[in-house]
Formats: structure tokens, sequence, C-alpha cells
């Protein structure tokens, strides 16, 4: 219970997203990683919604087949 209360945020959110890139990073050219660092910091800055910057880092995990990161909800 104590966790629920804390409240999740753009920024708590864009760590966690900027933590998954980590395990594909080096797989990403340099074009794709920068375009991957905008759109979360789109989303940090709240100019995009969470959905856009998952859904790409779900291409890239599947794409990749980063195991760890498929078997998280």
């Amino acid at each position: 219970m104590d966790s629920l209360i804390v409240h999740a945020s753009a920024k708590k959110h864009s760590n966690v997203l900027e933590h998954m890139m980590g395990y594909f990073s080096k797989e990403l050219s340099n074009t794709k990683r920068q375009e991957l660092i905008e759109i979360i910091s789109d989303f940090r800055r709240q100019l995009v919604p969470l959905i856009v910057p998952i859904t790409l880092m779900r291409h890239y995990v599947r794409k990749y087949d980063v195991k760890y990161l498929q078997n998280q909800i």
C-alpha cells in the first residue's frame, strides 16, 4: 500500500524509459538513439503523451529481442 501512495510523474516515467533504453542503446544507430532521446524529452516536457515513447520502446524491445524487458508489465 505504501508504494501506491507515490504518484507517477512525467519525470519518473522519463527516468524509467531512459533506463530501459540502456538495454539496447548499443544496437541503435546514432540517429535512432537521438530520436528516442528526443521523444522521451518531449514526453517529459508534456509535448507528447506517454504512449508515444512506449510504442517506440516496445518496437525496439521486440526488434532487438530484449528478454528482460519483454517480461516486464
